[in-house]
């Protein structure tokens, strides 16, 4: 094994190590070893599997601590893999000499304004445990080209930039699991004009990625521009911040209308997502899932859906036990969507900035079917200049003395809209109000 304090290391954190581990890694045979001690590093470590061969950094069970105070990333592990995923693809090379590069068991430290934890480049089956990398620009820093990625049991805390960061990559085959990923300032995970396909961020705690100083916050941000991202999911996450300005727990942006631009086909299921300005944002999005979720405190909106296709809502809980005290928005709105759906789910008492705790706006072919709006203010639904959308089924009722809830239902322009088969509260206005003549009012019980 190569001990890097057999190469000369000190890990007294005071000695200059840089150059003691580089030779460790050049000389070593692959297994390089880091004792107790904190290491100073003044420039980054490259480890480049092409000239080493297969190689693993291992913190001895996390008693070391590796400090980077010059710019880029404490380590720099390269590879030559320009292939895909399929084993076909693979050379001679990437499979005997550059597979499975480990890292494991460290404290990674920030100590410049440009150091970064760790950069993944050119990699075949990249694996990440049981790592803390903290107050470093980017934490875990993913470039160029990169297949079969795992992230495991890592803490990825109080960074400047992004905790886990695919920055123009093209990769297919990535998992984060099990991770704490907080307090990163330009997001939690973030993907940024990447060609992704199968994203898995599951079990994890991502929490309190903003930045009260930035335009745009969000703890998972998938903005794509002229890329594609798809075939991912979001699974079994707390997922959690304070309001932002322009915040989002999560944050899908495509590029345009164009359908080969917008980020999609995801699933978002089984989350507990909370306070910010927004929990889900979706922009130029398409085929996307979202079910089983516990949603509280989007403090002006749960989720607004902006120019997206065919996004499915299924049962989901939306509501605010009274001892937290500040009161939120809450509420979903479709903004020139098309094709999507809004089943199952309940909401109690939204109060948003906005019209209604269901707005459809500028929309088409939207239904909203089976939901329980309880204490809506200033009224539950609300279409506006849109077609072919409908409400049915659902119950949308205020309980409260006096009543707050304006309308139950309200229907502004557009044509052919449906209203049927609900159990409404009759508002302070009435039940279902509106410019009634493209709609159709019909089976409604008004108590």
């Amino acid at each position: 094994m190569a001990d890097v304090r057999a190469f000369g290391a000190r890990g007294d954190g005071r000695a200059d190590d840089t150059q003691a581990i580089q030779r460790a890694v050049k000389e070593g045979d692959g297994l390089l070893i880091f004792p107790r001690g904190v290491y100073r590093v003044t420039r980054p470590i490259e480890v480049a599997l092409a000239d080493c061969g297969p190689a693993s950094i291992s913190g001895s069970d996390g008693v070391a601590t590796v400090v980077m105070e010059g710019a880029g990333p404490a380590f720099h592990l390269l590879g030559t893999h320009e292939g895909t995923a399929d084993p076909k693809s693979l050379t001679a090379q990437v499979r005997e000499r550059e597979r499975l590069p480990l890292v494991d068991g460290l404290e990674i430290v920030g100590a410049h304004p440009e150091a970064d934890g760790i950069r993944l480049e050119g990699l075949w089956q990249p694996t990440l445990t049981r790592l803390h990398i903290h107050d470093c620009r980017h934490g875990i820093h993913v470039v160029r080209r990169n297949r079969n990625l795992i992230i495991a049991e890592c803490h990825v805390y109080h960074n400047r930039g992004v905790g886990v960061f695919y920055d123009r990559v093209n990769l297919h085959q990535s998992n984060i699991t099990g991770s704490h990923i907080s307090y990163n300032k330009a997001g939690g995970i973030k993907v940024l004009e990447s060609e992704i396909r199968n994203l898995q961020i599951s079990g994890n705690d991502i929490e309190y990625n903003y930045d009260l100083d930035a335009r745009e916050s969000a703890d998972v941000w998938i903005e794509t521009l002229s890329s594609s991202v798809r075939e991912g999911t979001i699974v079994g996450n707390t997922i959690q911040a304070v309001p932002s300005p322009g915040g989002a727990n999560v944050r899908f942006r495509g590029h345009s209308g164009d359908v080969r631009q917008k980020a999609g086909f995801w699933a978002i299921s089984g989350n507990l997502i909370s306070n910010q300005t927004v929990n889900i944002h979706l922009q130029y999005a398409r085929g996307i899932v979202i079910s089983g979720n516990s949603f509280f405190s989007g403090h002006e909106r749960t989720m607004r859906l902006e120019q997206s296709d065919y996004i499915v809502i299924g049962p989901n809980v939306i509501d605010r036990n009274p001892d937290y005290r500040v009161a939120t928005g809450d509420g979903v709105v479709f903004d020139r969507c098309v094709g999507c759906s809004i089943s199952g789910v309940v909401m109690n008492g939204p109060n948003p900035a906005g019209a209604a705790a269901v707005e459809m706006l500028d929309s088409s072919e939207i239904a909203i079917t089976g939901c329980q709006i309880l204490d809506p203010a200033p009224r539950g639904v609300l279409v506006r200049a849109s077609t072919r959308c409908r409400v049915s089924d659902c119950t949308i009722v205020d309980r409260r003395q006096p009543k707050l809830m304006q309308e139950a239902v309200r229907v502004e322009g557009g044509q052919s809209i449906m209203v049927v088969n609900n159990l409404l509260s009759a508002g302070v206005q009435g039940a279902v109000c509106g410019d009634l003549a493209a709609a159709r009012v019909e089976g409604n019980m008004t108590e």
